[in-house]
């Protein structure tokens, strides 16, 4: 039975708490105060787009607006605070977390003769890895490139032994100890994770149990669906089961969740939710532009349903047929998203420019508003290294909802 009743407006301050963006980004910041964002978020999604600024940069400085780019390098490389794998996608996640993804290991191991590894490996599978395996043993931490074969077309032009290299981190014999650009740098995971984490054997029960807790932990509401998709670690079944089991024993109380357009919703939350809702402040932190692979974003459904804002990512969709751009920015003010803007970072000229901006329905373009949007963009530039804003580009492009 129904316990509790959230409204809309609550559910959405909720949420922005969670996901560190109902407080101010202002003021300094250390790699402590990143390692304990990425932790509160539970990881941060890796992408190569850099049409503004990659996505795990721009998950950081919207949160954070002293964040600076080699933040992330130190934890991850000299560090060792946080490893790299998949959750949905390849992320940086705490390295405390690590023992839970040898589950995820063991079925990439199972998947060997899957025919998209078979076609790129070749048929010699166990000489060319056990080739690499030699190679990195022998001469250190390696990419791609230090490997003969250089692929050509196929799964993502992917080689014999780049193949193999993946696999190898897949199951957790490798681990990536850095970045070079945007290039993975492979190494032993002996040599890069702590032992104890590195030979920790946590039950399947046990990571179930912690993968949806601490995934309720950092929505503070959710569907089973919901736990089961944040870190990509357990089924969906396996997350209705734990709901089930969790909701007899009283460790979790059902929800009705209010929706932008007046339904509601049936979750989950701990119950001690009553008591975090009354802690809750005001999300009045002025505007912010969210990167499309923003973790406040991901489920577009979510997103719909508690905002009122439908957001899709136009990267894949062909150019005559895109309905705002390539690179879409969400504009999120106190706890409401209020338009979007395709935004272009122009390196060589060190330009910002406003494709287009487009605000939501109802929003009206006030002179307070065009304000906050262009101090925003004028914060973004400094970040991205284009502190000249193409103003006149917004001015013209700039339309009221």
């Amino acid at each position: 039975m129904t316990r509790l009743e959230i409204s809309n407006e609550t559910a959405r301050r909720l949420f922005l708490d969670r996901h560190a963006l109902s407080e101010s980004p202002e003021g300094p910041v250390t790699e402590k105060d990143v390692h304990a964002l990425i932790h509160k978020l539970g990881f941060v999604q890796l992408d190569s787009v850099n049409t503004v600024e990659r996505a795990h940069h721009m998950i950081m400085y919207s949160r954070r607006s002293g964040y600076r780019r080699e933040m992330l390098h130190t934890l991850h490389h000299d560090n060792r605070d946080l490893f790299e794998h998949w959750t949905h996608d390849a992320s940086l996640i705490p390295m405390e977390f690590y023992p839970h993804w040898h589950h995820r290991f063991a079925a990439a191991r199972a998947r060997l003769d899957h025919p998209r590894w078979a076609s790129r490996i070749g048929p010699d599978a166990d000489k060319v890895i056990a080739r690499v395996r030699r190679h990195i043993r022998k001469h250190g931490p390696a990419m791609a490139r230090d490997f003969e074969d250089k692929g050509g077309g196929g799964w993502w032009g992917w080689g014999p032994s780049k193949t193999a290299l993946e696999y190898l981190w897949r199951t957790g014999e490798l681990a990536i100890c850095h970045r070079d650009g945007f290039e993975k740098v492979y190494d032993l995971a002996s040599s890069v994770i702590p032992d104890e984490l590195r030979k920790a054997r946590p039950t399947r029960k046990q990571t179930i149990d912690w993968a949806a807790r601490a995934a309720l932990t950092r929505l503070g509401i959710a569907t089973h669906q919901e736990l089961a998709a944040f870190f990509a670690l357990i089924s969906i079944a396996e997350a209705k089961a734990w709901a089930t089991a969790a909701l007899k024993r009283g460790d979790v109380i059902e929800v009705a969740i209010g929706s932008h357009d007046g339904s509601a919703k049936t979750s989950l939350a701990f119950p001690v939710i009553e008591g975090d809702i009354a802690t809750l402040n005001a999300s009045d932190t002025g505007l912010r532009f969210l990167s499309p692979f923003d973790p406040a974003i991901r489920d577009r459904k979510r997103t719909e349903r508690l905002f009122g804002f439908d957001y899709t990512i136009e990267i894949f969709v062909p150019e005559k047929k895109r309905k705002y751009g390539y690179y879409v920015l969400p504009m999120l003010q106190g706890d409401s998203f209020i338009g979007r803007a395709d935004i272009k970072a122009h390196r060589a000229d060190g330009r910002l420019e406003v494709k287009g901006l487009w605000l939501e329905q109802g929003v009206k373009l006030t002179k307070a508003r065009r304000q906050e949007i262009e101090f925003a963009l004028h914060k973004l530039g400094k970040f991205t290294g284009t502190p000249t804003i193409d103003v006149a580009a917004f001015q013209r492009h700039a339309t009221d909802g």
